[in-house]
């Protein structure tokens, strides 16, 4: 499998004014020439080969954002190099715009009043998609996603989850060779985001298109990535497989039980008695996080039925979002 991103040692900065409070400061910022330096991005580099589904992960201000701009070419890197599809994205900015594809969240580059296959038809020309090719694309769609009842419909009459879907097939329609989505799922309900993953993979998987994921979103990520890249403060923590990641926590094992009152009540409760493990609650567990090198599932279970009426329990391998949560709190040991 060929790389079609090669990143080496990028590096970000930006210039940022020290701001000072107060409406005197306001006024004194005007003049002001006291600059700090912000890295954004901080010697990063990966490979990314064709046909690939990788997660870019990572808490809000980690530099996930401006990862990005630099592989679509809106940026330039401080420093390192970057190629995307073999060239050098912000200094070939035309050639790297004809092989991307791009879904910001919600934030459409469809037209709001036009039918949308108007918007495939401006599509088209702009990308001057070939007759055929446009026409194989539009039966594909149709038999993944059944686009028939949205095609003769304005935008502006979608309800969020048919524009995010319609945005997507926009974004695939020139046959790209990379497509970034951005929190592609953001806002919608549990039935489109499966319909929307399902469409994700099956236009991966039929144009062998390399997707670059960004997303909070954990059911994203377990349903469609093989391999996250997860980074904070702008430097990598982590590049492997899901698995591979589950491994450093290995010994972590969620402990789900019931118990009579109110399960949120009972959970700060059952916190207070046990300080040192992670105490959640939701409408139907209270769940404990419990790292089984320090204390046994058993024993805490023990514990809490001298205290509770525990009516059921189960056990559960910790989660994707449970791990990612605990990297982004103490990195990858």
């Amino acid at each position: 499998m060929s790389d079609i991103i090669e990143i080496k040692n990028i590096t970000k900065e930006f210039k940022v004014l020290n701001r000072r409070e107060g409406l005197l400061g306001s006024f004194k910022d005007l003049f002001s020439r006291n600059y700090k330096t912000v890295r954004a991005v901080d010697n990063i580099s990966m490979t990314v080969g064709q046909g690939e589904i990788v997660g870019y992960l990572g808490p809000n201000g980690a530099g996930k954002s401006t990862t990005i701009k630099m592989m679509t070419g809106v940026l330039e890197p401080t420093s390192g190099e970057i190629l995307v599809g073999g060239s050098i994205p912000y200094k070939n900015r035309t050639k790297n715009a004809q092989e991307i594809g791009v879904v910001f969240g919600q934030r459409s580059q469809l037209w709001w009043a036009l039918p949308l296959v108007e918007s495939f038809r401006i599509l088209r020309d702009i990308y001057q998609i070939p007759e055929q090719n446009y026409k194989d694309m539009l039966e594909l769609y149709q038999s993944l996603v059944d686009i028939e009842p949205l095609l003769h419909k304005p935008v502006r009459q979608m309800s969020l989850g048919q524009r995010t879907l319609s945005d997507i097939l926009a974004a695939f329609l020139h046959d790209p060779k990379i497509v970034f989505l951005d929190e592609p799922t953001i806002g919608l309900d549990v039935s489109m985001k499966a319909k929307i993953r399902t469409l994700i993979h099956a236009l991966n998987r039929e144009k062998k298109t390399t997707v670059i994921l960004t997303t909070h979103d954990m059911g994203d990520v377990d349903a469609l990535c093989r391999r996250i890249v997860i980074i904070d403060k702008g430097k990598m923590l982590y590049d492997n497989d899901i698995e591979h990641l589950k491994s450093f926590f290995g010994s972590y094992r969620t402990l789900k039980v019931r118990a009579d009152g109110d399960l949120r009540e009972q959970a700060e409760v059952i916190q207070g008695e046990l300080p040192d493990m992670k105490v959640w609650a939701d409408d139907e567990w209270i769940s404990v996080l419990v790292d089984e090198e320090k204390a046994k599932v058993l024993d805490v279970l023990g514990k809490l039925q001298q205290s509770h009426s525990i009516r059921d329990m189960k056990l559960e391998e910790i989660s994707t979002e449970e791990v990612i949560k605990k990297i982004y709190e103490e990195g990858v040991k």
